[in-house]
């Protein structure tokens, strides 16, 4: 069962409420994302993307300047540092209050972003098995921890996925790391499964029937199927022909106890959320 506490997270000294799920607009500030909708790489195309995410109710946005798409190139610390430098500081000159979370594996590059430009939350696709500082840093650095289920890295994850028991390497796993963390000290974490990180599309859908499993952990669950491989190769269509699909899943995530939808398409997620939190708030009603 969920503890109350379970439903919020520290962002900059304040408490973000999860009790009604939350919507992570994307923003990439990356010249090759699987999705070419969502890539940004000017000063304009970002401030607008930006808007546009907050002005559509989402409540976080997820800053990147690392594609983790399937066989992405390797991108320098360097490079991703001053690509987010350049995005963060735009964020921080239009939308000075906005919470806003990175996604990166490096340790280096997350503490810059806290220390910098007072980055909320770090969103690591690799959960410190990319980065073996990054467990330490993110306790020093005392802000919320995504970790997400990852086998391998994005440049051979998708080659030749496999596993003996999916459900329960997947959730030793996250045992695991959230024992470690907590053993360090760690306080607000939140876990994604990893859609289409290292898992073929059977794999995802398997994980998707059993994702209200997750609450066992009492932690936030934040899931990202925006536009993803899961949904075009099954319906044999292209990210871009994916936001139907997109939907289906979001609402049947949302069902199953996701607290965190991160989306390219903001307004359809928050519509969603409204429409799944409309049934919940009638589902205790009783026929007289």
């Amino acid at each position: 069962m969920e503890t109350l506490s379970s439903k919020y997270i520290n962002v900059n000294g304040s408490l973000l409420d999860l009790s009604v799920p939350c919507v992570m607009g994307i923003l990439n500030i990356t010249p090759d994302s699987f999705y070419a909708g969502s890539r940004m790489q000017t000063e304009t195309e970002i401030a607008a993307r930006a808007q546009q995410i907050l002005d559509e109710g989402a409540g976080i946005i997820d800053i990147g300047a690392y594609s983790s798409r399937p066989n992405a190139e390797n991108v320098s610390p360097h490079e991703e540092m001053e690509r987010l430098r350049m995005g963060l500081e735009i964020l921080r000159k239009t939308h000075p209050g906005a919470v806003v979370s990175v996604d990166t594996f490096r340790a280096d590059v997350a503490r810059m972003c806290v220390e910098e430009y007072g980055v909320a939350i770090i969103n690591d696709i690799a959960a410190g098995e990319m980065d073996a500082d990054m467990f330490r840093t993110v306790v020093e650095l005392n802000v919320p921890y995504i970790m997400m289920h990852m086998q391998g890295t994005p440049q051979n994850m998708q080659q030749h996925p496999h596993y003996d028991n999916l459900l329960k390497e997947v959730f030793l796993y996250f045992a695991q790391k959230v024992q470690q963390l907590r053993d360090l000290g760690m306080k607000d974490i939140i876990l994604d499964p990893g859609f289409g990180f290292g898992k073929t599309v059977e794999h995802n859908y398997e994980l998707l029937a059993h994702l209200e499993e997750f609450r066992i952990f009492e932690l936030p669950l934040l899931v990202g199927v925006s536009r993803k491989s899961m949904i075009y190769r099954l319906l044999g269509n292209t990210p871009q022909d994916a936001l139907n699909g997109t939907t289906v899943l979001d609402t049947i995530c949302l069902l199953k106890g996701a607290d965190i939808l991160r989306v390219h398409d903001v307004r359809e997620a928050v519509e969603t959320v409204k429409i799944v939190e409309a049934m919940r708030k009638n589902s205790d009603k009783v026929i007289e």
